[in-house]
């Protein structure tokens, strides 16, 4: 899995290690490397032999965000097409964002640095975030008069509360790591040597399971606050008619079926 340029993709024990590669730009996301992502992420959702995925950068940031030089050639565009480009851009990030949030197995963001605009967004896409000790965020769109357009006004919320939220949005101040933590945004923190190995450790304990539940719980849980309590139990029982189904249902069943008879004999 190494025929990109800008990013790498590796596996390791069936964990997926995807890492942005520009760091000369701190990893800014051209539309070069979005479509590598995209193909990158496709490729890691459709290989069931890969049971989880992280996230991180290479050199000192994370990601920087957007790149500049893509916002440049948006302004020099005609008048009467910036609108429509600007529109056509925007389906790219939400395809790539959505393909890292609905991904039917555990993501991990392993944040090795500044994680900022898009790059925090991303961040904030993946199910748990690691943050090593050189890690910061920022929600830095208000400083190019835009606003967060990678997720980040949805899922932002979601771990830090709404207030703390528009707080972080409307200044576009930086987070260091230990602040970070303390709001929600990293569920824990490493430090800059061991943040690949405790991201890959983490990644095995959360994908040792059914890879059918983890997929169909995941799918259910990323609507849980836009879903009634009916609705969710609604999918929930689908979702556990599909489990009832599965190899690793039956087997586990049997096998625990197989023990109890053993020690009764």
């Amino acid at each position: 899995m190494t025929d990109f340029n800008l990013i790498q993709l590796d596996v390791r024990d069936g964990i997926a290690v995807l890492t942005l590669n520009r760091p000369e730009k701190r990893n800014a996301i051209s539309d070069d490397m979005r479509t590598e992502l995209i193909t990158a992420l496709e490729r890691v959702t459709a290989d069931r032999a890969i049971r989880a995925l992280v996230l991180t950068g290479a050199g000192k940031g994370f990601c920087a965000g957007g790149d500049v030089a893509g916002m440049q050639r948006r302004m020099d565009a005609p008048p009467g097409e910036v609108g429509f480009n600007g529109w056509t851009r925007q389906q790219r990030v939400h395809h790539s964002v959505g393909l890292l949030h609905n991904m039917p197995k555990p993501t991990i963001a392993a944040v090795n640095g500044g994680a900022n605009g898009l790059g925090a967004d991303m961040a904030m896409a993946c199910d748990f975030v690691i943050a090593s000790d050189a890690a910061s965020f920022t929600w830095s769109y208000i400083h190019r008069g835009l606003i967060p357009d990678g997720g980040g006004m949805y899922f932002l919320p979601r771990r830090t509360g709404l207030p703390a939220a528009k707080e972080l949005i409307f200044s576009g101040r930086k987070v260091d790591a230990a602040e970070a933590q303390k709001l929600g945004i990293a569920d824990r923190l490493s430090s800059p040597e061991t943040l690949i190995g405790d991201a890959l450790t983490w990644a095995a304990e959360l994908s040792h399971g059914s890879p059918t539940a983890l997929a169909l719980g995941k799918s259910i849980l990323n609507q849980t606050f836009e879903l009634t309590a009916d609705q969710v139990f609604g999918q929930g029982s689908q979702a556990q008619g599909i489990c009832y189904t599965s190899a690793e249902h039956r087997e586990s069943v049997l096998a625990f079926l197989a023990k109890t008879a053993a020690a009764k004999g």
